[in-house]
Parts: structure tokens; sequence; C-alpha cells
């Protein structure tokens, strides 16, 4: 048997196991369409199927470059939910998986569920969408699967708003169908001011650098051990946004300044590095402990509260780029480069703030995000921010600003 019907037999094998049974909601059973998440997990009997196949007891050098032709051939979504699958078959398959699948940064390409905590490609944006359910007040982030806008997309990440008396919160999950924060999807939030012209990012595990701790009433302390009833979902502070006063009322854009708690200034220069996220906590996937591709990591931290770096970097900081004014359309324009069609006071990009670090390009769109249609928008990110923090700093722009317009 030639080596390419080894690759052609093995991926028509595994892609019969992902349609029986790897396309699963997390810990709830079956999904369809478009929200299926990035959680792509495995039934028993496939795994057993698998097994017994002649697959379990290839050769090591073998089985990684048949895994390597698989996903160089996966490149896209759907057919890239095999290099899932792959990765879920047992522990051997999964070791070679994570050596062979990279960050989006260097691969440009979102595989497994962590990547929507990690930084985006350096040298282009990835391209997504963002829909909104007015009736719902809740958002769903999709990762475009071509240039228009007509396809469905890969669901990434949902958010729903919450109203509180001084405050409302989105609340973030890889789970379309379950967006609360005792969920063992919950990701994240994003809390706004009474006056909602200051945001918060709040990210359920700590980043790989030391961010500040803020306690929340599902979560106790008893010494230096943290102790939650349900799941142990922290906040911890990961970025924090500002919009600019408008105390005259006047009909210009909105300004905003985004101080990203997590990534530090020295990430933008060349060689610099922005820290990334490996691996999602096991005891927030307990509902489905078999996923292989996720670790335990303890939340506990030994200097709480005092989080404090003695040599700690100056902070990354993002500002919205300055349109301008159009004499014949009478209006601010700025050049999303066909990715924004209509005009909205939401529409921004953000640039890194010049910090007086060296070989920053600060004309470089990290963020951009704009209206198309009445509940349809696009959010183009790339390093050295992520899914999940793009898509906070948009759900910032839907919300109502009254000292801001």
């Amino acid at each position: 048997m030639s080596f390419r019907s080894i690759i052609q037999d093995m991926r028509e094998e595994i892609g019969s196991i992902s349609r029986k049974g790897f396309e699963v909601k997390l810990g709830y059973g079956l999904r369809s369409g478009s929200h299926r998440v990035l959680r792509d997990g495995l039934r028993p009997s496939p795994i057993d199927a698998l097994k017994q196949s002649c697959w379990a007891n290839l050769p090591s050098e073998l089985l990684r470059d048949v895994l390597t032709r698989i996903e160089e051939a996966q490149a896209s979504w759907p057919h890239r939910k095999d290099v899932v699958s792959c990765a879920g078959v047992c522990r051997s398959w999964r070791e070679i998986m994570k050596e062979i699948v990279k960050t989006p940064e260097v691969s440009g390409k979102l595989t497994f569920p962590i990547s929507v905590k990690q930084p985006g490609p350096r040298d282009f944006p990835l391209q997504c969408f963002i829909k909104r359910n007015q009736a719902t007040q809740t958002f769903y982030l999709y990762f475009s699967l071509t240039e228009a806008l007509t396809d469905d997309g890969k669901f990434l990440l949902a958010a729903r708003k919450c109203r509180r008396a001084t405050c409302t919160d989105y609340l973030i999950s890889v789970d379309a169908d379950d967006i609360s924060k005792g969920s063992g999807a919950y990701v994240g939030k994003l809390r706004s001011s009474f006056l909602g012209r200051k945001f918060t990012v709040y990210d359920s595990q700590p980043p790989p650098t030391e961010a500040v701790f803020t306690k929340c009433r599902s979560t106790r302390l008893l010494g230096s051990k943290q102790v939650s009833p349900r799941i142990p979902a922290g906040n911890y502070q990961a970025a924090h946004i500002a919009y600019e006063l408008n105390v005259l009322g006047s009909r210009c854009p909105r300004r905003m300044h985004c101080v990203v708690d997590s990534i530090p200034a020295s990430a933008m220069e060349p060689g610099g590095v922005a820290p990334t996220q490996t691996d999602f906590p096991q005891n927030s996937i307990d509902s489905f402990s078999s996923i292989p591709f996720f670790r335990f990591k303890s939340s506990r931290m030994d200097n709480f509260p005092g989080l404090s770096n003695p040599q700690k970097e100056v902070n990354l900081v993002l500002k919205n780029k300055a349109p301008r004014w159009h004499e014949q359309l009478q209006c601010w324009c700025l050049n999303f480069r066909g990715r924004v069609t209509v005009a909205s006071v939401k529409n921004f990009q953000l640039v890194a703030e010049d910090c007086g670090t060296s070989g920053q390009n600060n004309n470089d769109v990290i963020l951009q995000f704009g209206k198309v249609g009445k509940d349809l928008f696009t959010m183009d990110y790339q390093y050295p921010i992520s899914a999940f923090q793009a898509f906070s700093i948009c759900l910032s722009s839907f919300d109502t600003k009254l000292a801001c317009e």
C-alpha cells in the first residue's frame, strides 16, 4: 500500500468517526449548524472503534508523518475538524498533534478551543463577523470561512448582555446555548460603568503574566486557597477601555483608549513576544473531562491580594485611529478596505499608542470593527491581541454611552 493510500484511508476513517461522534456539544449533547463550538470532543464508542482499528499500533515515525499530512491538508473549516478529531483519539496522538498544530500567531489558523485566547497572526488579520440578536440581547462571534459574509462561518464565542442596577455585564462563553457564569464554557466577561464610558474586561483564568484578581460573589477564599461552590471561575482583569467624554454633544466620532493589562508594550517591538495561553484549566470543563487537549492549571495565587511585579513592564495601550472629514460626503471616514459598508458611530479602528518603543509601526491596525447590516458587523484582529480580547473590546461599542454621544 502506498503512503498516499495510507493517508487517504486514515482520513476517511477519521472523517467517518468525526461525523458519528466528534461534533458534540460540550457535556450537553449534539449541536447543529453554525453554533458548533470549537470544543469538539469524543463519544466513547468512536474511541473504542479507533483503538481496535489498524491505526492504533502505527510506528511513531509513520504516525507523525501521517498526522502531519492530515494537518496540512485540512487547512480550513469545516474540514479542520478532522485535525481536532485526531487530537482526541488517545494521549500519544494528542501529544503529536499539539506539536504539529501551531498557534494562530504562527499558522494563522484557529483549531483548538484555546485558539480564542491566543494572539492572532502577525502579518495579516483574521477576518470574523459578529451577529447581534436584539430580542435576546446576545452576540455571536464567527470566523469567516470565505471573503463573503454569506456563509455561516465557524462559531467561536457568544456573549449575553445582563443589565444590573449600577452596571452592565456581558458574559462571554464558548457555548452558544449556555452563556452563564456558572457554566464550564464561561471564559470571561465585560463590565461597564453606570454611564457606559468605562469598561473592564475580566478573564476567567489568570493570563501567563500576573494580573489583578477581583473577588466575586461566586468565589470565596480560605487562606491562600480559592474555593468555589461550583465552577471556580475567577475575575482576572485583562483590559480597561475608556471612551472620552463628549460634553458639548457634537456629532464627532467616539474616541477611545484601551489598556491591555496582560500584554506588555514591548510585544509590538521587533522580536517582541505576547503572552500566549496554552491550555484551559481542566476544572472549567469537568463536565466533559475526556477532552484531551486541556490540562489542569491551578487558580491558586500565592501572593493574593498583592499580585504586584516589581519589574512590571508598561502595558500595551490601544487608541482609535482618527478618521478624516470628507467634504463631499460631509461625514467622517476611515479606510476599512471594503470590510465595512454602513456608516455608524460604532465603527472604529484601533492602533498601538506610541509609548516610546523602537520599531513600532503605529499605522498598523490591530483591531477594526464596523457595521455591514442591521445586526451584522465585521471584526478583524491580529497580533498581539486574541479573539477573546478583540470580541470584548467590540462588545463595548454596543453598549449605550450617555456621556459620549
